[in-house]
């Protein structure tokens, strides 16, 4: 499985305008080679440099396997919304409060539909998806605070 951006390539710097210091939308992604077995796929961003620990700026789970494509500023039609560590059920764009962090936008193809509910937070997520992975990707976009 892989997933990219035409915003963004792998290890590059994710474009201001998907960043809470600007339109702080979601970047367009593209996700491939999805597996045939898969019943439905989750999207974890997160920044593991963030000063208390890995910060989860997206959530979202139970897309459609058929989810090829997620366009920027959107949510798939087939998807559930969790809370990120903002406290909001939506995409929260990079905002490091020093430096340089890294942000990875995790795809995880699984083998059941979770039967969490709107705005489960990535901790019980990831609870929830144990034993359940038959695959998973990652892309890397760096953004340095302005």
């Amino acid at each position: 499985m892989k997933i990219s951006s035409p915003a963004f390539s792998e290890n590059d710097v994710i474009p201001d305008k998907f960043t809470k210091d600007n339109a702080n939308i979601s970047p367009p992604l593209h996700i491939e080679d999805i597996p045939s077995r898969a019943k439905s796929l989750a999207l974890v961003v997160e920044d593991p440099d963030a000063p208390s620990g890995t910060f989860h700026h997206w959530v979202l789970f139970n897309m459609s396997p058929r989810t090829t494509d997620i366009k920027e500023n959107s949510v798939p039609v087939i998807a559930t919304q969790g809370k990120n560590d903002f406290g909001e059920m939506e995409y929260g764009g990079p905002k490091p409060p020093s430096g340089e962090h890294h942000y990875f936008f995790n795809v995880y193809a699984l083998d059941t539909v979770l039967s969490c509910p709107r705005g489960t937070d990535s901790n019980t997520l990831e609870q929830e998806m144990k034993g359940h992975i038959v695959d998973q990707a990652s892309l890397m976009g760096r953004y340095a605070k302005h």
